[in-house]
């Protein structure tokens, strides 16, 4: 099941997945709010509006990859938890 919260427990190997992409996640966070912090300040002159823009896009683009990141971490979760109960199938 998608985004269950038990997920991230049901092996070591959605243990590590789940870390690594949680990693990934914050990382972008951070990024993106970067972005927009240094680009609110170039703001302030005109002559740097046009980087200011930039750095909003690339924000933006950076806070559409968040969403982005939670699924495919949850879609690799589910797709092992199959993979898994495959494996014990073919072991019996």
């Amino acid at each position: 099941m998608l985004f269950h919260p038990r997920n991230r427990d049901a092996s070591p190997d959605h243990a590590r997945i789940w870390a690594a992409y949680e990693i990934a996640y914050t990382l972008v966070d951070f990024s993106a709010a970067g972005l927009f912090v240094v680009g609110s300040i170039l703001f302030l002159w005109p002559e740097t509006t046009t980087t200011a823009t930039w750095l909003f896009i690339i924000g933006s683009v950076f806070f559409g990859l968040k969403p982005t990141i939670r699924l495919v971490r949850e879609l690799k979760l589910v797709s092992l938890g199959h993979m898994q109960e495959v494996a014990k199938q073919l072991d019996e």
